[in-house]
Order: structure tokens, then sequence, then C-alpha cells
């Protein structure tokens, strides 16, 4: 196995500051980033206007089971933003593609459909 190559290694890195993007437009359509803790993003959760009935009660309890169900998505899109803010974080200091587990290159056809990969295939398969 070689290095990757500079063509490779830019569309690579393309791809993941595009998904990079799109996850940040999912998230902000239902969570606001956290000032406090760089990478963390807090679902916004409805605010009732006090009014009272029992439409009131189940427009409120359909809010909560929809912040609910947002709660695992959010989740769910931190860790992927942050698998690739780590692949490109590697990209900058020039330690992109090397597997986490043997320091082997990664296979150009792995990183092609997972760019975030952090082990190579035979590494992942143990």
């Amino acid at each position: 196995m070689t290095k990757i190559s500079k063509k490779l290694l830019l569309q690579l890195k393309n791809k993941l500051e595009k998904e990079k993007a799109d996850l940040e437009e999912e998230l902000k359509s239902f969570a606001k980033k956290n000032k406090r803790l760089e990478g963390d993003w807090n679902t916004r959760f409805p605010h009732f206007n006090g009014e009272s009935g029992g439409g009131i009660l189940e427009k409120a309890a359909d809010e909560v089971e929809e912040y609910s169900a947002l709660l695992p998505i959010e989740y769910s899109l931190e860790l992927r933003l942050r698998e690739i803010n780590l692949a490109l974080e590697k990209i900058k200091k020039k330690k992109y593609g090397v597997c986490e587990n043997c320091k082997k290159p990664i296979e150009d056809e792995r990183l092609k459909a997972y760019p975030e990969a952090k082990l190579c295939s035979r590494c992942l398969k143990k």
C-alpha cells in the first residue's frame, strides 16, 4: 500500500467538508450550538405560552414527545460530526489515512467509502 495521492486527499477533504456542513445544517434545524462546550449541540426544548385547555395540553405533550425523539438524533449527528472533524484535523496535521491500530495506510477504497475511517479493513475485522 502506498500513501494517499494528493488528488484523492483533496477529494476526500472536500467530501468531509461538505458532510460537515450538511450535518451542521441539519443540527441547526432543531438544535443550538453549545457555546461552552465545543462540538456539543442542545436540542431546543419547546416553550409553552402558559395557556390552558385540553388542546393546549395535547400540543404540549406532542412537543415534548418530539423533543424526546430528537435527542438520540442529535447525539448521533454530534458523533458523526466529531468523527469528521477528527478526520479533517488529521488531514491538517498530515496524519490522515493511517490506521490507529496497526499504523499502516488505510486502503483508498475504504477511505472513499468512509472518509472518516480510523482503522484499516484488516484491523476493523479483528
